[in-house]
């Protein structure tokens, strides 16, 4: 393999190479030879739900022309010379999916792996999960922490298929929060020398308003959409419950005021009211989590405006097994979930939808089952919105920084041609999502189709 690469350095050679890196590794990548994609793709005999409407629009076409939709209408027209068409036969066409809250990196290996192995089989491991995302219909994610730059890159590159991401790069923790991941040994810290998990760009770990900014600067110079602060405990971290709150606000609002300086906005993982609270008056626009809230916290958000990034996490089948403090903290999030999305309704919250799984590919095919739990609190056609128009809201918050500055979320004339083709109506069965083998003829990102069971 290596003979080979050496021999030949071409964009083919290395993806071969990296292909039979992965398959060594038992890894389920497949690379497959594609002959050039048409330019314009028509689908006609659709039922549009356009990720905004609660209601199926019947008997459209749509065509696509590159990676943008060129246009919607009625009937079904001839189709452009050179174009392909796909007959959805009455089935339903829909906005690919928004995961706000994903770890590209961190889904499927476990966390001492993560911790201890070596980088390139991570980032190899990686490109199998973000080719299982894709085919679970998640055509993008806003990644919340991770060294996810270059992989973003190779995506976008067509090195390797995958979903489009927002990146936040390292989670910024004070010592001892969520994103402290350091051994016992590693104490006491020794100001200017990073410790390995810094090394790798998964954390960077702060102890006043001068090291917040430059840490901040640095993800935004390497390419961050937006950042990610870490603002009390966590489920994952044994050593920081979710009562603690880990950054002062004075660091809160130095990184707020560099995001600010850069046109685009912070999200603090925070879980506890006291933490929330803090990051919501230092000028936090997007809260992540937050599923210990009370009603005083929710109508601070929703003076504010500000954004809730949540999860609807039920049990240990979405979060998997644990022991000691992290299922003391899997608990209490279990406990406040329906409590949390009560005030989210109640105060009409802006809420985004993530699913937030980490360190097993078992918990990560569970990323559209996540989506059905929502109809606890929400009817089917609010749901997809929430996974399509309303996360494209938040995603757009980065502004200028936005690496994908057309439209997403929706289907309408000059957005993304990032579509779903589903067999069935989501709108009545939002489970569909949950069996995307099965319910997902058609997946098309950017204006490839990864996917098409329709024949002739």
């Amino acid at each position: 393999m290596t003979r080979r690469i050496d021999a030949d350095l071409s964009r083919r050679g290395f993806v071969a190479g990296m292909a039979a890196s992965v398959a060594a590794l038992g890894l389920p990548f497949r690379v497959q030879a594609q002959t050039p994609a048409p330019s314009k793709v028509l689908f006609t005999n659709v039922r549009l739900f356009d990720g905004k409407s609660p209601t199926l629009r019947d008997g459209l076409h749509l065509l696509v022309d590159g990676n943008r939709i060129q246009s919607i209408g009625a009937g079904t027209p001839a189709a452009p010379d050179g174009a392909q068409t796909i007959d959805a036969r009455g089935r339903v066409l829909m906005p690919g999916l928004i995961d706000a809250h994903w770890h590209s990196l961190f889904a499927a290996l476990p966390l001492p792996v993560l911790l201890q192995g070596n980088i390139g089989y991570i980032h190899m491991a990686a490109a199998a999960e973000a080719q299982r995302t894709l085919m679970r219909g998640f055509t993008t994610v806003r990644d919340l922490g991770g060294p996810a730059f270059a992989f973003k890159q190779a995506i976008d590159e067509g090195l390797t298929p995958g979903p489009r991401i927002y990146p936040c790069g390292a989670m910024i923790t004070g010592s001892g929060g969520h994103g402290d991941l350091r051994g016992l040994s590693d104490l006491p810290r020794s100001p200017g020398v990073p410790s390995a998990v810094e090394r790798t760009g998964a954390a960077a770990i702060v102890d006043s308003p001068d090291e917040i900014r430059l840490r901040v600067r640095e993800q935004l110079t390497q390419g961050a959409s937006q950042i990610k602060l870490v603002g009390g405990g966590g489920v994952s971290s044994p050593r920081s419950p979710l009562d603690l709150t880990t950054l002062s606000e004075a660091e809160l609002r130095a990184a707020v005021e560099v995001a600010k300086d850069w046109n685009t906005y912070v999200a603090v993982h925070a879980y506890a009211p006291a933490t929330v609270q803090r990051a919501v008056m230092a000028g936090a626009q997007c809260i992540e989590h937050a599923h210990l809230m009370d009603d005083t916290t929710a109508r601070m958000m929703a003076d504010k405006g500000v954004w809730l990034s949540t999860q609807p996490f039920l049990s240990e089948e979405d979060t998997g097994a644990l022991t000691g403090p992290n299922r003391v903290a899997a608990l209490q999030v279990f406990a406040g979930t329906d409590n949390l999305y009560k005030l989210a309704k109640k105060y009409k919250l802006k809420t985004a939808f993530g699913s937030d799984m980490l360190f097993a590919p078992a918990l990560a095919k569970r990323q559209g089952t996540m989506l059905t739990h929502l109809t606890r609190w929400y009817s089917n056609p609010q749901i997809l919105s929430m996974a399509t128009a309303d996360n494209a809201q938040l995603l757009a918050l980065s502004g200028p920084r936005n690496p994908y500055p057309a439209k997403l979320g929706v289907l309408e004339q000059g957005a993304y041609a990032d579509l779903l083709l589903v067999d069935g109506n989501p709108l009545d069965d939002v489970s569909l999502l949950a069996d995307p083998d099965a319910s997902l003829v058609v997946i098309m990102k950017d204006g490839k189709i990864h996917k098409n069971l329709i024949k002739g």
